[in-house]
């Protein structure tokens, strides 16, 4: 019989599919979750699209006949980028296009990401080149010189030489100002000190007029919406930084890539009310989309999805210009901590991300969090995958590391068998959670698990069963996410 939801508990729902069926990986967006070759996810899709459409149980109350098609694994073995192993990296996947900001926090908190509406959680165990979840704690961040210079030098190139030496002398800086930046690098100040809206432009007596800077530059937080220039923008990127045709990409796939994001609020002007959501920062040089930094602005976070900008701006540093910025948002709008995505400690190339410090990673079985400078960059120096809390109860040998010993058919093992870092152990699903009442969304109603046929009998640490597959979802999910959504699993 269908449960009993009334309409606010439904809007306060996540909802969450483990990709099959209709959750289709798109080709283009699966090469940049882990750099897997097109022609291997075209296999990948093209295989697993031969399998067999098999029935699944019906709901109870309704009679409906519904149907499930493993179109896609839910734990697959994918190429690496990286490295450039055939199948290295390890990954659970689940789709979503109804998922709270501050549920998606939670799945922060546990090791998982986003691409769109696709959602992912690395086995780090299992995989070549583990994917830690790292964030920084804003309000200790300081600049290094590098990256304060990358500050300076854009501000100059914006500001132009004669508008600097116009301003100085007609708008000198107060006594007071003077002394304050020569104390220290005031990072909020070098943000905002080539926006347009915050110059002085006091009129030139030559002229008549006020004086202008070089060049009119307006940064603006808007909603993830697709407009052209912003996918004209994003092919021109593309195709210079990561060399790839111009049809890869068509509107749609760009739209559900970066335009597909977490629902937003409406915070009212003055609200002193947090933006919640995707959003679009905009960069834009004398009226002109330059550069687009992609963001999940959560309850406690300011999340970095993705960056692109015009290939005619590529010497300026938008990797370290974006990254300050965003800093600086989670500062003023009271976000306390930045998260930079994921930290590859074994590629050479990602570990840039560990010079904005002070950065912590997330213990991939305790779920806590430790400073990356010190113990753990100096074991991950040693070895790939480290958990300090693991370490600290079962202290390691002196030898090199062991591999990881090789599962037969790993991609159809149940989950459970796999024994993949900070997911439920079956046990713990049975103990923790009520899986009979979880909600499934069925044709625009819930129903409970337990009201479809035969899930009674199903067997949880069966990878085919439904309820293999659900308790599956909850077990990498964990205990708060499940108990504040709702289960996806039939058209």
């Amino acid at each position: 019989m269908s449960a009993a939801v009334d309409a606010e508990t439904a809007r306060s729902l996540s909802l969450f599919r483990p990709l099959g069926e209709s959750a289709c990986l798109p080709v283009s967006l699966a090469f940049h979750l882990f750099h897997c070759s097109g022609h291997q996810i075209q296999e990948a899709i093209r295989s697993q699209g031969q399998s067999e459409v098999g029935t699944a149980p019906r709901a109870a109350s309704t009679g409906l006949r519904l149907a499930w098609s493993p179109l896609f694994r839910r734990y697959q073995r994918n190429a690496c980028g990286y490295c450039k192993s055939d199948n290295g990296s390890a990954a659970y996947y689940a789709s979503s296009v109804s998922v709270r900001p501050e549920h998606y926090e939670s799945l922060l908190c546990q090791g998982w990401r986003r691409s769109g509406t696709l959602y992912y959680k690395q086995n780090l165990r299992r995989s070549c080149c583990p994917h830690y979840t790292m964030r920084l704690q804003a309000a200790d961040f300081k600049p290094r010189r590098d990256q304060r210079k990358a500050l300076n030098r854009w501000n100059k190139y914006v500001l132009g030489p004669e508008y600097m030496r116009k301003a100085a002398m007609l708008a000198p800086i107060t006594r007071e100002e003077k002394k304050r930046r020569q104390q220290g690098f005031d990072l909020a100040q070098a943000v905002h000190a080539s926006e347009y809206a915050n110059l002085p432009r006091p009129i030139d007596p030559k002229t008549k007029k006020p004086i202008e800077p070089a060049h009119k530059f307006e940064v603006t937080i808007e909603g993830d919406s697709l407009s052209q220039r912003k996918y004209e923008v994003f092919l021109k990127y593309q195709a210079a930084i990561h060399n790839e045709a111009a049809d890869k990409w068509k509107s749609a796939d760009f739209k559900r890539f970066l335009c597909a994001g977490l629902k937003r609020n409406a915070p009212k002007e003055g609200s002193g009310e947090k933006k919640i959501g995707s959003w679009h920062q905009c960069y834009r040089l004398d009226g002109r989309l330059i550069a687009v930094a992609v963001l999940d602005l959560l309850p406690e976070g300011v999340s970095s999805v993705y960056l692109f900008y015009d290939p005619e701006f590529g010497d300026w540093g938008f990797g370290k210009l974006s990254a300050l910025r965003e800093i600086v948002l989670a500062r003023e709008e009271s976000y306390q901590y930045y998260y930079m995505g994921y930290y590859i400690h074994s590629c050479q190339k990602m570990r840039y991300k560990a010079l904005y410090r002070p950065q912590y990673i997330l213990d991939p079985e305790s779920k806590t969090w430790d400073p990356l400078d010190g113990e753990l960059s100096q074991k991950l120096d040693k070895r790939k995958y480290v958990s300090l809390s693991h370490d600290r109860a079962n202290p390691p040998s002196e030898k090199e590391e062991e591999e990881e010993p090789e599962l037969a058919n790993e991609e159809e093992l149940s989950l459970f068998d796999i024994h993949m870092p900070g997911v439920l152990t079956a046990d713990q699903v049975l103990s923790q959670l009520d899986l009979d009442h979880w909600l499934l969304l069925v044709h625009g109603s819930f129903v409970h698990m337990s009201d479809l046929v035969g899930w009674e009998e199903a067997d949880l640490r069966s990878a085919q069963s439904i309820k293999g597959i659900v308790g599956e979802l909850a077990a990498v999910l964990g205990v708060d996410v499940v108990q504040k959504s709702a289960c996806v699993l039939f058209d």
